[in-house]
């Protein structure tokens, strides 16, 4: 009789061990999809505050911006806006242009040539950010000891070509990608 018995509990081993295999095969099954379906979850939950960082359509117009050049007077500015920045636009006099050309590199803080800063045969058109280069303000036009700009927060004098000539400001007034589109067309970004 025992070893009926043990028969038997062989036979009930195996039938209980395939059982548990099936279970097991299962359980990973339902495991893995549970999983499959809780990282799509989590992503539809997270999208759409991951997609409200991008900039919106009105940001995306200001990328570039196009100006018409042809009203500007010699020895005029103007001020438009650029991604949100103000951009100086100014037609330099002849006296203007040879003055900033004028300037030895060696008094300079961030020696740039008046000819780096604006575009060969329409060095009259100078245009720069609008930004003060020491902490972000925005500097007053036709001002300065040198007849460029002047910021008043810090005390920076940019000369005619916006070049930083005395003050704390580190560098010149920075010059924005642009390019003329005809005579009388000027597009920035």
């Amino acid at each position: 009789m025992l070893q009926k018995d043990t028969a038997l509990s062989d036979t009930a081993l195996e039938n209980d061990t395939s059982a548990s295999g099936e279970d097991g095969t299962r359980r990973d099954f339902l495991y893995v999809t549970t999983a499959a379906f809780g990282v799509v979850a989590a992503g539809a939950a997270v999208w759409p505050l991951v997609d409200q960082m991008n900039p919106d359509a009105s940001a995306l117009a200001m990328a570039s911006t196009e100006v018409d050049i042809s009203a500007i007077e010699s020895g005029q500015s103007v001020t438009v806006k650029w991604r949100g920045k103000p951009v100086f636009i100014r037609n330099r006099t002849d006296a203007e242009v040879e003055a900033a050309k004028a300037v030895p590199m060696d008094e300079l803080k961030d020696p740039q040539t008046d000819v780096e800063r604006a575009v060969e045969g329409r060095e009259n058109l100078l245009i720069m950010v609008g930004i003060c280069t020491h902490l972000g303000c925005v500097p007053l036009g036709d001002a300065g000891d040198f007849g460029g700009w002047f910021c008043p927060c810090h005390g920076s004098h940019y000369d005619t070509a916006g070049r930083i000539r005395r003050g704390p400001a580190p560098l010149n007034l920075v010059i924005p990608p642009y390019e003329f589109m005809s005579e009388t067309s000027l597009r920035i970004g």
